[in-house]
């Protein structure tokens, strides 16, 4: 039997809400099991209900989609997200993109996209509204010319990877090793290590390097 999807559904527009979810809820492996009007409130209801995947609204009251995802991940939440909005601004896609949402689904093709979505981003996978897909090919092609460009990216270990992009994020060692649950030693062993495979010099020229490719890390 297949398991059941816990949801957590945040929109401060409630006729939003009930049209998603009178979507959701025609099958029968999806739960919504609370809903939410602010980003505050989503955080709560996530704490408490530990949900699999959480539907957020970006433009929120008191907090955003954007700073809902950084405190889940900052707690280190187990739930997947995914982004409803009305923008399909290649900035805002981007920034979701970076920060690790999963989903990201334009209202305008919610209703079709959301069971679909859901089930995707559940089972660990990304999803992207159709009508975005120039966005995510964009995407992917800088992310190829730049590994044309630093072929030394491709002598990155998973972990180097890792580290590069939350170099990028502007976190300090001490916060990486924090993440990582490594120690401080280890993270600037790893800088070096990435340094010297992208023979960049000093930790100046790598932190510049991973700001100005953060959407292609």
């Amino acid at each position: 039997m297949e398991k059941t999807i816990k949801i957590i559904m945040a929109d401060d527009h409630p006729i939003v809400r009930q049209g998603l979810r009178r979507m959701i809820e025609t099958d029968s492996l999806l739960k919504i099991v609370a809903e939410a009007d602010d980003g505050d409130s989503a955080l709560k209801l996530i704490s408490e209900f530990q949900p699999d995947v959480a539907v957020l609204d970006i433009d929120m009251p008191k907090k955003d989609g954007f700073a809902v995802v950084r405190e889940l991940q900052r707690i280190k939440s187990g739930v997947e997200t995914i982004f409803l909005t009305m923008h399909s601004e290649e900035e805002l896609f981007q920034a979701a993109m970076d920060l690790g949402v999963k989903g990201y689904i334009l209202k305008d093709g919610a209703v079709s996209d959301i069971i679909l979505a859901i089930k995707t981003v559940a089972a660990g996978r990304p999803f992207i509204s159709p009508a975005l897909s120039a966005l995510l090919l964009q995407r992917r092609r800088r992310m190829e010319e730049l590994e044309r460009e630093q072929p030394g990216l491709h002598l990155l270990t998973p972990t180097e990877k890792r580290i590069l992009k939350l170099i990028a994020e502007d976190k300090s060692s001490k916060e990486i090793g924090e993440e990582l649950f490594i120690s401080h030693r280890t993270v600037e062993t790893h800088r070096a290590n990435i340094c010297r495979k992208l023979n960049l010099q000093g930790s100046l020229s790598l932190l510049k390097f991973a700001i100005a490719h953060k959407s292609e890390l």
